[in-house]
């Protein structure tokens, strides 16, 4: 039964990890610098959207192997797409099978160490409101299976941690 389990993980892992440099066609329009906005929905993994929960949604700052990061109030890695211009994300359909975007129907709060004057929100192109600190979108990576987990950092070269001054952190 263990053997099944992880097989299946790893063929999850090795699904999401072929998708991962995805990009797409999602130009949403952003709202101002600290206005608030955006909510955890349904997503791969239970890592990245842990059953149950729903609702307010705050951005905080971690400790990790690159320094401190973004992430959210579980611990859960945030990550920044190089592609996104503007705080629009580029991350469309194909994309957030592997790298969800944070999302919410309640306002995102700042948490320990964030400024609240770089958290923003975008309206993506479906509809859904996402989260961005500086210019940069917000997303969940499907292979990181739980809170401190940093496995999306330095995909196909386009998808980093963030610091909290809102700069990616390059270290791979």
């Amino acid at each position: 039964m263990r053997i099944r389990k992880y097989a299946l993980a790893a063929l999850f892992v090795t699904a999401s990890l072929t998708a991962a440099g995805c990009s797409g066609g999602n130009a949403p329009s952003t709202e101002a610098k600290g206005t608030t906005g955006g909510s955890v929905t349904a997503s791969p993994t239970a890592a990245a959207a842990p059953e149950g929960r729903s609702g307010a949604v705050t951005v905080k700052i971690s400790d990790s192997r690159y320094g401190q990061i973004l992430t959210d109030q579980w611990g859960r890695t945030l990550y920044g797409f190089i592609p996104d211009k503007n705080g629009s994300s580029s991350c469309g359909d194909d994309c957030v099978a592997t790298w969800p975007p944070l999302t919410s129907t309640s306002p995102v709060t700042s948490g320990s160490g964030i400024s609240s004057t770089l958290l923003a929100k975008t309206v993506r192109t479906e509809g859904t409101v996402q989260a961005v600190y500086g210019d940069w979108p917000l997303y969940y990576y499907a292979g990181d299976m739980q809170p401190g987990d940093v496995d999306g950092q330095g995909v196909n070269g386009m998808w980093f941690v963030i610091g909290a001054d809102a700069k990616l952190i390059r270290t791979t």
